[in-house]
């Protein structure tokens, strides 16, 4: 994905439209994402047009920048997944809009994370959260952004094991959702009180206060989140709590539920260390040798394994 753009057959060069993103976003919260990464060449190269634009092409170049990172995230491809990261907050500056500074921060602290640098992570997702919190009347959008950047360094803080910032930012995510939702204004964003509560399973999972993950993931009904990309990561989040506790048992009924909601999570590599710590602990649990086997990375067309 190097950005370089064909000219259109007439000579004339080819933008991102309207509908672009939120397709492309659609197929990522729908856990299809080998049918994304086919119809990433041509979204890279009308986002790289875009850019050229203007504050407003450069606003939704940087949202498939993110989107671009977040799947490589998916992939564990971390170098890929923090380029772009870094290519969303360029543009996200020339936008000049808080709120796509916030989705590139939050883009941004994945791979950070994963290198060991959730202390930068976590500089970038404040400053992304000060910024919203200008606006003296802010829109339903600035709220969702807020709620979200705030749960994003409430993780952060808890991988840096520092819970009084990881329960204040967990506070302030769940304080706007609430307000969102009394506000009574209809919105397409993130945030919500199930998006709240399963951040709270991977906050205190971090932690170490496993009986209080566990606590917030027996509550939380998974058809309260949208997407299947989310109820994915619920199960996810929930069979990595089960394991650290020893309820490989339980742990595995997760892995299966996660298969359900989005067969395609389930061959991500995270995931597959998770069922591979599974069959290592209880290889007689029935099925899991052969979902180990459906579950194995695969080829795709650009000769990478997902």
């Amino acid at each position: 994905m190097t950005g370089t753009t064909p000219a259109m057959a007439n000579g004339r060069s080819q933008h991102l439209a309207d509908g672009d993103l939120p397709a492309a976003r659609q197929l990522f919260t729908a856990g299809n994402y080998d049918q994304l990464r086919q119809e990433l060449p041509g979204l890279v190269a009308r986002a790289s047009e875009s850019e050229r634009t203007g504050p407003a092409g450069a606003g939704r170049a940087a949202g498939v920048w993110v989107l671009i990172s977040q799947l490589a995230a998916k992939d564990a491809d971390i170098e890929r997944a923090a380029s772009f990261a870094a290519r969303a907050g360029t543009s996200a500056r020339r936008s000049g809009r808080p709120t796509i500074l916030a989705a590139a921060a939050r883009a941004a602290a994945t791979p950070l994370r994963r290198v060991g640098r959730a202390d930068t992570a976590l500089q970038l997702l404040r400053e992304a959260h000060d910024a919203l919190d200008t606006h003296p009347r802010p829109t339903a959008a600035v709220l969702d952004a807020s709620g979200m950047v705030a749960l994003t360094a409430a993780y952060t803080a808890a991988q840096a094991h520092m819970p009084t910032a990881a329960e204040q930012f967990a506070a302030s995510a769940e304080q706007t959702a609430a307000r969102l939702l009394r506000s009574r204004v209809p919105t397409s964003g993130e945030l919500s009180a199930a998006q709240c509560q399963l951040y709270r399973v991977g906050i205190h999972h971090k932690l170490g206060d496993l009986d209080r993950a566990l606590a917030y993931a027996a509550d939380l009904e998974s058809t309260a989140l949208p997407t299947p990309e989310r109820q994915a990561r619920a199960a996810t989040d929930t069979a990595r709590t089960l394991l650290a506790a020893g309820h490989v048992p339980a742990a595995y009924v997760q892995l299966q539920l996660l298969e359900r909601a989005a067969p395609q999570e389930a061959r991500r590599p995270s995931v597959r260390a998770l069922a591979a710590e599974v069959a290592g602990r209880r290889p007689d649990l029935p099925g899991i040798t052969a979902f180990t086997r459906r579950t194995a990375p695969r080829p795709a067309r650009d000769g990478r394994t997902y």
